[in-house]
């Protein structure tokens, strides 16, 4: 125990569908998948996995060869013959094991994840996976297998915590039961193994913890954390991002996820969160889906949210009764072999790091980033100013509204010359083009005025910055502009 921060990047990985064994083992051997989790900057997976597998002996006693013929799914069972034959007479049990063991040789952290309790897709209302007494959600045989999993996990020092129970749901959902029945849960985790963290979803589909106090009456240790799912869909918001300004719904869901979520890291007694699903489809049709991401990374920049993306798979074995169904949400394409969307993979490089330290000496200032590109603002040795990738960046200094945003370790601030022309630092920190205000609903476009007293706002040309006319400054209700190209947030942080 060294005191310092670690910050959770994390992949979803499934292993709990019908085949209970995890995907994409048909396409790549299982340490070259691995090997891609790392390259891709991801330092954890959470890793799904079904009651049933270690609470009922003729679920968990399949062998991966057994399994796969039951279900008729020859052409992957051959695939996992050919790329990882050593697990084909293993039990799905076993298997699982050596997933984690592979996660853990390569370095990557594990949550596991209890995602459902019959082998199934998740989720829905009325799939009997749903709350404490649905048709396959009998409350003791859950408490049972979270005591097989810690136990068997105890010495597995890569599995660094426990979520207790995906997504509940549905109409026998009620907050006496969930009181009852996580309370139990965690206690018996943390028994078992004190060392864990033991991670808490809430209701409706893990988008409510407003109801809970954030103690839970629970001694773990200091290893309780709250979880909580923020999509696009959320919260039946879909339409919403598809249909009116993005700066409008973008401020609408922060504050419902504040309210609903993140509360529980502020106050007199804080506990820390663990956003623990979150996504797009990475073909970029979704509509909604873009809009989100953008207003998504911004928040888990500022926030500086521990997270695991929905998902790292680029396939299923067998989904909702259809084989070999393509993951679009997935990092990784059909094949297991490529990233899906690169461009996306670049956009998580700000929040994969710890950009806010409890430790840290150095005082708080600010990175410039642009959710939309996940590029941030660099001022070059010729003060020439780019978006560049954020593994190189400038630093800067605001003391908010109509105040300069001066670049730190010089004399010099950000100015404004004129509508479309290039952004400038100037020693010149004292004119109205060097004063800059946070606009908009969503406090995502930084805005400032010309010498003619005209509202200009940064905004992206290719890797240019430039200062333009703000795109729906007011009345977003009335406007049809989408003024992502325009959202450049000041993201806190005391890391160098």
């Amino acid at each position: 125990m060294t005191g310092k921060r670690v910050k959770l990047h994390c992949a979803n990985w499934v292993s709990h569908l019908q085949t209970m064994l995890v995907e994409g083992l048909d396409k790549q051997p299982l340490p070259d998948i691995v090997d891609s989790l790392s390259s891709f900057g991801f330092n954890c997976v959470r890793l799904t996995w079904a009651t049933y597998m270690f609470t009922r002996l003729d679920y968990g006693n399949r062998t991966v060869d057994q399994s796969f013929t039951s279900l008729n799914l020859t052409e992957a069972r051959d695939g996992i013959a050919k790329n990882n034959p050593s697990l084909l007479n293993l039990t799905v049990v076993q298997a699982y094991h050596k997933v984690v063991e592979e996660l853990g040789a390569k370095g990557i952290m594990v949550v596991l994840d209890n995602h459902i309790s019959r082998p199934n897709w998740c989720c829905s209302e009325n799939d009997g996976n749903g709350f404490f007494g649905d048709e396959y959600f009998d409350a003791e045989e859950w408490l049972e297998g979270l005591t097989i999993v810690a136990k068997r996990f105890k010495h597995y020092p890569q599995v660094v915590a426990m979520s207790m129970r995906n997504e509940l749901r549905g109409p026998r959902q009620s907050q006496p039961e969930w009181f009852r029945w996580v309370r139990r849960g965690g206690m018996r985790i943390h028994l078992l193994n004190p060392k864990l963290l033991v991670i808490v979803s809430g209701l409706s589909y893990d988008t409510d913890l407003s109801f809970i106090p954030r103690t839970l009456s629970l001694n773990l240790g200091n290893k309780l954390v709250y979880e909580g799912h923020w999509y696009a869909f959320s919260l039946g918001r879909s339409k919403d991002w598809s249909n009116e300004n993005p700066d409008k719904v973008c401020a609408t869901t922060m504050k419902e996820f504040d309210d609903k979520i993140d509360f529980v890291t502020t106050g007199k007694n804080p506990v820390p969160l663990f956003v623990s699903e979150f996504g797009m489809d990475q073909r970029g049709v979704n509509e909604a889906d873009n809009r989100f991401i953008s207003c998504f990374l911004a928040y888990a920049a500022e926030r500086d949210l521990d997270w695991a993306l929905w998902a790292f798979h680029g396939s299923y074995y067998l989904r909702e009764g259809q084989r070999g169904m393509e993951e679009v949400y997935g990092v990784l394409d059909k094949n297991w072999d490529q990233p899906r969307n690169p461009k996306f993979i670049k956009r998580l490089r700000l929040i994969q790091e710890i950009l806010q330290d409890p430790t840290s000496k150095l005082p708080i200032n600010h990175v410039m980033y642009h959710p939309l590109s996940g590029n941030c603002v660099l001022v070059d040795d010729s003060n020439s100013i780019q978006l560049t990738d954020c593994l190189n960046r400038s630093h800067w200094s605001y003391g908010g509204d109509e105040t300069p945003i001066n670049l730190v370790g010089t004399s010099m601030c950000l100015k404004a010359v004129g509508d479309g022309l290039p952004v400038t630092v100037s020693t010149d920190c004292s004119s109205n083009q060097s004063n800059w205000r946070v606009i908009s609903s969503s406090n995502l476009q930084l805005s400032t005025m010309d010498e003619q007293g005209k509202s200009l706002c940064l905004e992206n040309n290719s890797s240019t910055i430039l200062t333009k006319e703000c795109l729906c400054p007011t009345d977003v209700e009335k406007c049809q502009d989408n003024p992502e190209i325009q959202w450049f947030k000041l993201v806190p942080t005391n890391m160098k």
